[in-house]
């Protein structure tokens, strides 16, 4: 059997494995349909990621160095790839009884041929309705990183609502925003694939920053107020200015992506200095939550998955391309790394 793994920086290959026995709490997964995460997994895929040299000290609360001779956080040639798995239930160990060998389910997981997971107290391993969209299911971690953008972002209706990159992450938050009332929802990216696809799911009008003033074009569209709320997913410093120029004062910019250092040239002196603008950096797994106790990170998850099996969010365009199993190391390196204009969020489909 085969799974998917980081062998060096930017290299992604196929290599064998050995199933392991499964134990009496956990169940064998004969996975159907995964995909990657195309965000935070690409930069330790890059090998640029702080994770490596550093870890996040929760005593802290911020970076510190890893302990001289400890293992860094990302191993090359150990590291598997993957976010989503969506598979049929093939073998249960002998304590488990709310799953039977058959169904079919989803949780998080690497990209390989089959997936062993813990039962026992586990909301993660998702029970599929039969009518349910495998596309869906594969973007349930993206759509609780949209979620929690959108609500940091405090989007109400009547709202002018921008949101930058459009992503899976961006995609599912145009639909949410547009869902949650706003009265104009503007996606912002230069490839036009992505931007036909938002404005099929919600978007009101997309704009290419690579063609006009962002800001400018934004203040036009609402009567020179600026956006209340822009939703940024892109982590591009030039579309952070842009955002600046286009909030309106005492808006707020929700900072969902995990960025990367910028470059010189932004400028907090500008637009930012005389619009008041509030930047909230969200992330759905931080706890607690900016609205504990009421909601936490399993509300936002159980909230995302019953959207997602009732269609209320419509992933299906989201999920491009969808390559084999067989071709997913040179399809995670070109379409995930090197070329990611090309895919929104790759899908895998394994044939027997």
């Amino acid at each position: 059997m085969k799974k998917l793994v980081a062998v060096k920086p930017r290299e992604a290959a196929l290599i064998d494995y050995k199933d392991r026995p499964i134990e009496k709490n956990e169940v064998k997964i004969q996975v159907k349909f995964a995909s990657p995460k195309h965000g935070t997994e690409v930069i330790d895929f890059r090998g640029i990621t702080p994770f490596i040299g550093e870890h996040f000290s929760e005593e802290w609360r911020m970076f510190m160095p890893r302990e001289e001779g400890s293992t860094p956080g990302i191993v090359f040639g150990e590291f598997q790839l993957g976010n989503m798995v969506v598979g049929e239930i093939s073998e249960i160990g002998k304590e488990v009884t709310e799953y039977k060998v058959g169904e079919t389910v989803c949780t998080y997981g690497p990209i390989m041929e089959t997936v062993i997971v813990n039962t026992i107290d586990n909301h993660r391993l998702r029970k599929m309705p039969d009518e349910a969209k495998w596309q869906n299911a594969v973007c349930y971690d993206p759509a609780q990183f949209a979620m929690s953008g959108v609500r940091d972002a405090n989007v109400r209706a009547g709202d002018y609502v921008v949101v930058v990159g459009l992503g899976a992450i961006g995609q599912i938050a145009i639909q949410l925003a547009k869902k949650a009332g706003a009265s104009i929802v503007v996606g912002i990216d230069p490839i036009s694939h992505r931007c036909d696809i938002a404005l099929r799911n919600g978007a009101d009008v997309c704009l290419d920053p690579t063609s006009c003033d962002v800001g400018y074009e934004v203040k036009k569209l609402t009567n020179k107020i600026g956006a209340d709320s822009i939703i940024e997913t892109s982590g591009n410093a030039a579309a952070l200015q842009a955002a600046l120029r286009g909030i309106a004062y005492g808006g707020t910019i929700s900072y969902v992506a995990f960025t990367k250092p910028f470059p010189e040239g932004l400028n907090f002196g500008r637009e930012a200095h005389f619009n008041n603008a509030k930047i909230v950096f969200s992330r759905a797994a931080s706890e607690p939550n900016p609205d504990y106790p009421r909601w936490n990170r399993k509300r936002i998850e159980d909230t995302c998955w019953e959207l997602l099996m009732n269609g209320y969010i419509n992933c299906e365009d989201i999920i491009d391309p969808i390559v084999s199993f067989e071709e997913s190391a040179e399809a995670y390196m070109e379409y995930v790394d090197q070329r990611p204009e090309l895919s929104i969020k790759m899908g895998i489909e394994y044939k027997k």
